[in-house]
């Protein structure tokens, strides 16, 4: 027979390859407690405005509550006969409540029930996310003031280039995990309109109080045009995006991590917890962890990518090819929180080898520009002319193969008469890194500064953090 949910109009079974095609159970099922949840926001509002009596509505309201027991429990029983989690659930009140389960889908539609539950798990997965990725930035801040005076050699274009503080560095994903949760932030922000009430696409002739539905689940208000309502998908594209940014941060963090943990860098070591040896080689330690985060972001660009797709020739209102908005953000977002729990692991375990780095950082004359900005200032020599005549000491020093710090006061005046003894003082990386008290430079003083007021705003809330678990695929 056809499916009773909607096969009036049918008088045959749909071919297996449509049933095929056409089924989503398979992964919204994801969204049954968003489902549920929305479902009683619906009957409370229909008893109150008087659509349904209050004794009907307590009937589908136990079902409910019945249906979400066995769903968390794991007894619930999903059909793909039935497609989707709206028809599977509706399915089980009927077996439950009789014949007032059929009363559950007055004055509203599968299209602005989809578009609520999916709304309401990127909601909730977002707040899922900002919570790790404040337990990130913890991390790396109580790192980076650990790590304050630790020197590193800094890079452009993967070259030496200035000294800079271990703690300097971390910071920097401190600053980039803030912006990624601002745009969370955001798009949540922007997503907290209910579409529940819009119907299939036109609104409902049916005296609904969709403000009430609206406020019981969280959000500020209706959405206020029905055929926006059930046919916008922004909210998903918006978190992705926010996703999708907030992977390359991780990558790029992670691409370093693979760097420093090579024994041609020797930087930092991680342990057993977050490496894997190699079937055939022995020596080996892979920072799998990092690489596996480096290689998820790709899933996660893909699925933004995906969506905008499906998105870009849709008239209104809704199209069966917006049953394809679930499937990848579901994956990317999981993706990120995974990532987002592997990678605040690693800052966690990580460990540097402190004189490695600060040898490093004094290699490839790293304190070139603070011989530089010693002569504009003490000689008050025009920048450009400052920097001629280091390069001429750094060429000096190439072909002696020596350090800056290792050619003696009468090799650097043959280049500039008028250097002194007291160049040597800004010529160490510990000098160099001091001086840099600019702010947001490198100085250590101003690492401590920066990681102490970065954990004064997180506060105390990532205290019990540090075990976090990826938000559940449920």
């Amino acid at each position: 027979m056809s499916n009773k949910m909607w096969g009036g109009r049918f008088q045959s079974t749909p071919h297996a390859i449509m049933e095929e095609i056409n089924a989503s159970i398979d992964f919204d099922r994801k969204l049954a407690l968003q489902d549920i949840a929305g479902s009683q926001a619906h009957v409370a509002m229909l008893a109150k405005s008087g659509i349904v009596t209050h004794e009907q509505a307590d009937a589908m309201g136990a079902g409910l509550e019945r249906i979400r027991g066995e769903i968390e429990s794991g007894t619930f029983t999903f059909s793909r006969a039935l497609e989707d989690i709206h028809m599977n659930i509706e399915a089980r009140l009927a077996e439950i409540a009789g014949p007032d389960a059929g009363r559950l889908h007055t004055a509203r539609s599968r299209n602005d029930q989809v578009a609520l539950d999916f709304k309401l798990w990127v909601r909730d997965t977002i707040d899922g996310l900002d919570v790790q990725m404040a337990d990130l930035q913890r991390a790396l801040a109580e790192k980076a003031l650990a790590q304050a005076g630790t020197v590193m050699p800094g890079f452009t274009h993967l070259q030496t280039a200035q000294p800079v503080t271990f703690g300097h560095h971390l910071l920097a994903y401190v600053e980039m995990l803030s912006r990624d949760r601002g745009r969370l932030r955001d798009a949540r922000a922007r997503l907290n309109e209910s579409p529940l009430g819009s119907a299939a696409l036109a609104g409902t002739s049916f005296p609904i109080d969709r403000e009430m539905t609206a406020r019981s689940l969280g959000f500020d208000r209706p959405t206020a045009n029905s055929l926006d309502g059930v046919s916008d998908r922004d909210f998903a594209l918006e978190t992705l995006a926010a996703a999708a940014i907030c992977a390359v941060h991780l990558s790029r963090f992670a691409e370093e991590i693979v760097l420093w943990t090579s024994p041609q860098f020797g930087f930092v070591t991680l342990s057993d917890a977050f490496t894997t040896g190699s079937s055939i080689m022995p020596q080996k330690r892979n920072p799998d962890a990092a690489e596996l985060v480096r290689g998820k972001a790709g899933r996660m660009f893909g699925a933004l990518q995906a969506l905008l797709v499906v998105m870009k020739g849709l008239p209104l209102a809704y199209s069966k090819d917006m049953q394809e908005d679930k499937e990848g953000a579901f994956d990317a977002l999981q993706s990120l929180s995974l990532c987002l729990a592997a990678m605040a692991g690693m800052v966690r375990d990580i460990e540097p080898d402190i004189e490695r780095m600060r040898r490093a950082a004094g290699a490839d004359y790293a304190t070139a520009t603070d011989l530089a900005d010693w002569l504009v200032r003490r000689l008050g020599l025009p920048f450009r002319e400052a920097h001629h005549v280091t390069g001429e000491l750094v060429a000096a020093a190439a072909m002696r193969k020596v350090g800056l710090e290792e050619l003696t006061l009468a090799e650097m005046q043959a280049v500039e008469p008028r250097i002194s003894e007291s160049v040597f003082s800004v010529l160490g990386v510990d000098k160099s890194v001091e001086s840099r008290t600019s702010h947001g430079g490198t100085a250590p003083a101003n690492v401590r500064e920066q990681a102490q007021k970065w954990l004064d705003r997180l506060g105390q809330a990532s205290n019990t953090a540090a075990t976090l678990s990826p938000v559940p695929s449920h």
